[in-house]
């Protein structure tokens, strides 16, 4: 297990002691690498060797800066049975192992995909490696699941529910940036149907609700704050699994969703055509229309409207213009 999971899991048992541990240890056909990106990835196992030339007795593969073929390796493996494979990289760089990404959908292969620095908050690296369009491009590809946890607690669950699925390839986003532990209500039991109502429960129906995967869960909740405090009855709702959510019966949907009457703000530091079918007739949307920049990544927050304050500020304008 690498030690940055190892630190992870650690953190996920201070917060939920009744929780097991994710132990490669239990899973022994656990194999795989990064396109010679481990150190910045974190996606190796530190307790076994690499294979090497007529030596297979370690677990990590090193496929070098070569994603299609990384992704075809891993479709082969797969195919093969026996072994769990997984492959990781830059989110941005999914684009080059795309079509080994659909031949793994198309074929029911439960490939792995861990991809990581998954916004603009890459910063200074600029927008080469910053991913805009790759979130909700996965999102379309049939039979690939798409997860994107928020913190320790939902990445550890998103595990699970990857270790769980057999008939189809997952891909795990995380961000590059340190997240916060992220307090929750009891939804997040309901974390295997891709959305659950993260804040706790209002004494009266929400004015707005904000939706938000991944690293932005956290802005949510910050927003969520500065709107209680003018007054302003808000609920935070984390959408890991966007796909999932809308598999989902109506009724839950709904019942997660509140009010329709309610504003609906979706936040996501990426183009989010998608989330229109979680939205009512009075939304708002802070999403990115254009590549990013060269810059510090919270710089970019500022600059492309991922700051709390003015995504806090706008609600206030709409809620202010609505009568609320």
């Amino acid at each position: 297990m690498s030690s940055y999971l190892k630190t992870k899991l650690q953190e996920t048992r201070k917060y939920c002691p009744d929780w097991e541990y994710i132990d490669t240890v239990k899973i022994p056909y656990l194999i795989g690498g990064s396109a010679d990106l481990s150190p910045s990835t974190k996606a190796y196992l530190d307790n076994y060797g690499e294979v090497q030339k007529d030596s297979f007795k370690g677990r990590n593969l090193r496929f070098g800066v070569r994603e299609h073929a990384m992704g075809a390796i891993v479709n082969g493996i797969a195919a093969h049975k026996g072994l769990r494979p997984y492959c990781s990289t830059f989110f941005v760089f999914s684009d080059y192992m795309r079509p080994a990404i659909r031949m793994a959908a198309l074929m029911g292969l439960p490939v792995i995909y861990i991809f990581t620095h998954d916004s603009i908050m890459v910063g200074e690296d600029g927008p080469t490696h910053q991913p805009v369009e790759q979130l909700e491009s996965l999102r379309m590809v049939p039979n690939l699941k798409v997860i994107r946890p928020a913190d320790e607690e939902e990445t550890k669950l998103a595990w699970k529910e990857v270790l769980k699925r057999t008939e189809g390839p997952t891909a795990l986003v995380l961000s590059r940036q340190n997240l916060p532990h992220l307090e929750k209500c009891r939804g997040i039991k309901e974390f295997s149907r891709g959305g659950y109502i993260i804040s706790h429960k209002e004494k009266e129906a929400p004015q707005v609700v904000l939706m938000a995967s991944g690293s932005e869960v956290s802005i949510a909740v910050k927003v969520n704050l500065i709107l209680k405090v003018n007054g302003i009855t808000g609920r935070v709702v984390s959408i890991p699994d966007r796909e999932e959510f809308l598999r989902q019966e109506k009724r839950y949907i709904e019942e997660v969703l509140g009010p329709k009457d309610a504003l609906r703000v979706v936040i996501e530091a990426n183009t989010g055509q998608g989330w229109y079918q979680l939205l009512s007739d009075s939304y708002y949307t802070v999403f990115m229309k254009s590549f990013g920049k060269s810059a510090p990544g919270q710089q970019l927050a500022d600059c492309f409207g991922f700051t709390p304050e003015k995504i806090a500020q706008k609600i206030i304008q709409l809620c202010q213009g609505r009568g609320v």
